[in-house]
């Protein structure tokens, strides 16, 4: 599990989050199946709601809540002191030998039919590094049996997995209802945090539709203080009637620990996928083929816009739906099929969620006016082909001193000069590639903090393409006279994506 001061995913050996649906179990189930949730009295409950305790709730719940782990291969290189010498081959050979070590995941899951089938987050039973394989996986059940799993399915964009166990007559839980969920309400989370087996905390919901910041479809998750830690990962969130309403994925941590701001994936989000998964299906998105950026204060001032309402279009992909319609960089995305995009309700979340092939409306402002567009919804490709697609890349060298000067004088805070194909293919670009190359950023500038830097390329500024320095001056001049303090850049490193940067002028 990575953990820093902002949003940490649960990877492995750490888990915070749980997966959640609203469908009812799949698999043979008899008359007399009875769900651990059930409806009936669960718990205990003092004058206005608040349960007197949770221990009725927890006992029935319990049974169903399972400890999964994973035995992984993975290849480490070896690194050899003696290469070279005559004592090399005592220890690998003149480089080594690889070696094949055993690696070890652990987290949680809960069983959502009488037959076995299991909900968990994909990264649980997902190898751990790269070159790893996931030879077995294992699950425990509270009354300490022990099954080995068959994957069934996964899906890295939602972070959700289903397993199955050979067996019957298995305790089991229902999915709940997160869309009536109220921030303030009651929940207790179950898993197995740091391997000590079933693990019992309550807490409130803390936010809904929470918007972390990761981008993607699925960054909408129900907040909640209630405490979860490393392999907490695939467990369920339930209410006060023992409904899963969530599947505990992530924390928000600067320690390593529980500071009471986790976060799982709702049941109305993860339903259509495990659905899809429980059936062996892939699951199926709708696609428009952009890149998007949220839209911070400088870019919305830069644009002219108000905050908190739509969001930026860095690059459209050539024959994907998106160009295909007329959606063009730089366009802002304001509603889809008339539903308001929002930092809530994203442009990722509305068209994954639209039907492969729909005709649906889409408004956008362009320089300044608004304007609608159809476009036909396409199907997203896989994950791992849209990561080899966008992979990120990194580059630049130190700015030397004359160039840290001009960048100190420079209204922007950095010190550019045209790109030519030499210096293109230095920056592993086509050399067909017109724009300007940073060559100085003032350490000091709003510039360096967006985390513009020596080597970023700058391809247009307001919009407008840009090929010289005496551009980006007029186009900060023309800014400064409509009386706005930021100009929009929009800047490429090596051959990733571009992006709009939103830089302050200084005064």
């Amino acid at each position: 599990m990575r953990y820093a001061y902002a949003i940490t995913s649960a990877l492995l050996l750490g888990g915070v989050a749980t997966s959640l649906t609203l469908q009812q179990p799949l698999g043979a189930q008899t008359a007399t199946d009875s769900a651990q949730n059930a409806p009936r009295a669960m718990a205990a409950a003092a004058p206005g709601g608040a349960p007197m305790s949770f221990a009725e709730l927890a006992a029935r719940l319990q049974p169903a809540v399972v400890n999964i782990s994973t035995t992984q291969r993975v290849q480490v290189a070896t690194n050899n002191p003696f290469a070279g010498t005559p004592f090399a081959d005592l220890f690998g050979g003149s480089e080594g030998r690889p070696v094949t070590r055993q690696a070890q995941s652990l987290g949680s899951g809960f069983i959502i039919s009488a037959d076995g089938y299991i909900v968990t987050n994909n990264h649980v039973v997902a190898p751990g590094r790269q070159g790893a394989v996931v030879e077995s996986i294992r699950v425990t059940l509270p009354d300490r049996r022990e099954f080995e799993a068959k994957l069934i399915g996964r899906d890295l964009a939602s972070d959700l997995a289903v397993l199955k166990i050979e067996s019957r007559d298995l305790p089991f839980v229902r999915w709940g209802d997160s869309e009536r969920a109220r921030v303030g309400d009651w929940v207790m989370a179950i898993g197995n945090p740091f391997g000590l087996g079933g693990t019992v905390t309550a807490g409130i919901v803390s936010a809904l539709h929470r918007n972390t910041g990761q981008g993607g479809a699925y960054d909408r998750y129900i907040q909640t203080d209630a405490s979860i830690n490393m392999g907490n990962s695939g467990g369920p969130m339930f209410d006060l009637n023992g409904n899963v309403i969530g599947v505990n994925t992530a924390i928000f941590s600067p320690s390593g620990g529980n500071v009471g701001i986790g976060f799982a994936i709702p049941a109305e989000q993860a339903k259509p996928v495990i659905d899809q998964l429980m059936k062996g299906g892939r699951v199926r998105r709708g696609y428009l083929g952009v890149q998007i950026q949220q839209i911070d204060e400088a870019i919305a001032e830069s644009l002219g816009l108000e905050r908190n309402r739509g969001e930026l279009i860095a690059g459209v992909e050539p024959g994907q739906p998106a160009e295909k319609a007329g959606i063009r960089r730089g366009d802002v995305v304001i509603s889809v099929n008339g539903q308001p995009v929002t930092p809530d309700q994203t442009l990722s979340y509305l068209v994954s969620n639209t039907d492969i092939g729909a005709r649906v409306p889409i408004e956008l402002i362009r320089d300044g006016r608004r304007q609608t567009l159809t476009v036909t919804v396409g199907e997203r490709p896989p994950e791992e082909q849209l990561a080899q697609r966008f992979g990120s890349e990194e580059f630049g060298e130190e700015t030397d001193p004359q160039e840290a000067e001009q960048a100190a004088q420079a209204s922007l805070g950095i010190a550019v000069q045209p790109l030519t194909p030499a210096i293109a293919r230095q920056l592993g670009v086509p050399p067909t590639t017109r724009g300007l190359v940073v060559g100085g950023v003032d350490p000091a500038s709003d510039a360096a903090a967006k985390g513009l830097r020596r080597g970023d390329i700058i391809l247009s500024v307001n919009r407008e393409p840009a090929t010289t320095a005496e551009q980006v001056r007029d186009a900060v001049t023309e800014a400064s006279r409509a009386g706005r303090t930021s100009v929009l850049l929009l800047a490429q490193r090596g051959n990733n994506p571009p992006r709009y940067v939103g830089v302050r002028i200084r005064k």
